[in-house]
């Protein structure tokens, strides 16, 4: 269905400038006059609908407008009348643009779930079945409300971790900057120096100064191995099999592979119990957490325990024969199933987890702050007794 941009007034004399869907140009111009719109130009864009929304949304934007959802149609607003007005006041381009579409949609007589589903990149496919099960069960303003308070918490999560890695990550940056600088281009001329007094180099000094000789000559082959290096090890892991590898070795490795196994098992606690309680069913909840987990090797304990309940097995088996949930976790799922209090029962465990995650953060900050220092106060060292050797050789020799 090709998409239209026009310009209009309305009713107050305010001109408004936007994009509108429809199967031709008369059913827009319909469609305008009925929002009281004075239609003064329009013209068939060349961006089709399914790249309306390309732009990625940000989730501060969904949760603010999931929010405002939520209390319009709880007022009794209608949802097609919500959506126009949210899209309307909208800041964020990305999300304006597939709110316009996805109102568009609805007029025409689409669900809302399936109007939202076209655009991936602004609603999720939990966002998207969250919302269908909320429309059969008629409790829309509920689940609104829900989605809004998880992807905040989510949110609020990442920004906590990455907060708490920026200064380790910055002065990792600028020291390596620091030492690329120093190796090519401070150390040849001391190396200059030292050669016109004749002074016999240290062994120490003599491999500095090769490590220099080699940045300084090589510097340009060195940045061209490291680029090359970085693309071709990202497109290797976007083979299954570089995925695969890439994936299982992130949990090997000690304290990061921890914590990586708990924001994942905090992440399918708490997506799989809101997925429950908003009455989605559970082997159609497992196959939407499945894609929200972003690592090969717990997608495939999850598809091995949907796999297990068709056959017949609790949920809890299949996790616990994969090694990678923790007991604990497992036997919070068993006690669920058996007490009809999963949802519960893993928003519990997602709780815990998300303190895990936060503390473990703490933890690996206060770690990593030292041995930066260490790291850094060694090379540090190593530079200036490679430098001040000769030096003093050379005294002593004058002396």
């Amino acid at each position: 269905m090709p998409i239209y941009a026009y310009t209009a007034v309305d009713l107050t004399g305010k001109q408004i400038r936007s994009t509108i869907q429809g199967e031709n140009e008369s059913l827009v111009l319909s469609r305008l006059r009925e929002q009281s719109l004075v239609c003064t130009e329009i013209r068939e864009s060349k961006r089709s609908a399914a790249s309306v929304a390309n732009g990625k949304v940000k989730p501060k934007s969904l949760v603010v407008f999931s929010r405002q959802f939520a209390t319009m149609i709880d007022a009794g607003i209608p949802i097609l009348r919500c959506i126009e007005v949210l899209s309307g006041s909208m800041k964020d381009v990305a999300l304006k643009q597939a709110l316009e579409v996805v109102a568009s949609d609805v007029k025409g007589g689409i669900a809302l779930h399936e109007a939202m589903a076209k655009h991936p990149r602004a609603f999720s496919r939990l966002y998207v079945n969250m919302v269908k099960a909320a429309e059969l069960g008629g409790i829309l303003d509920q689940i609104l409300d829900r989605l809004a308070g998880f992807l905040e918490y989510e949110a609020e999560v990442k920004g906590k971790i990455k907060g708490a890695m920026m200064y380790p990550v910055l002065v990792l940056i600028f020291s390596q900057i620091m030492l690329f600088a120093l190796f090519t281009f401070v150390l040849p001329k001391f190396k200059d120096i030292f050669n016109g007094m004749n002074v016999e180099l240290p062994p120490v000094t003599a491999a500095l100064f090769a490590m220099g000789d080699f940045m300084s000559h090589f510097w340009m082959y060195i940045i061209a191995a490291m680029v090359g290096a970085y693309f071709g090890m990202k497109n290797f892991v976007k083979t299954p099999r570089g995925r695969r590898m890439k994936d299982s070795l992130i949990l090997r490795i000690p304290i990061v592979g921890d914590l990586v196994l708990k924001m994942s098992v905090a992440r399918f606690s708490r997506t799989f119990g809101t997925l429950l309680t908003a009455g989605v069913p559970m082997l159609r909840s497992l196959e939407i957490v499945g894609e929200t987990m972003g690592n090969v090797m717990l997608i495939e304990a999850i598809d091995h325990a949907r796999i297990g309940i068709r056959e017949g097995t609790k949920l809890s088996a299949p996790l616990a024969q994969s090694t990678l949930f923790p007991t604990m976790v497992t036997t919070m799922i068993d006690i669920g199933e058996e007490s009809g209090r999963l949802p519960d029962m893993l928003v519990k465990v997602g709780d815990f987890y998300d303190s895990e995650v936060e503390s473990t953060v703490k933890g690996m900050t206060s770690m990593i702050e030292p041995l930066l220092i260490m790291f850094l106060g060694s090379v540090v060292g190593f530079i200036a007794i490679s430098i001040m050797t000769p030096i003093f050789k050379l005294v002593n020799a004058v002396k």
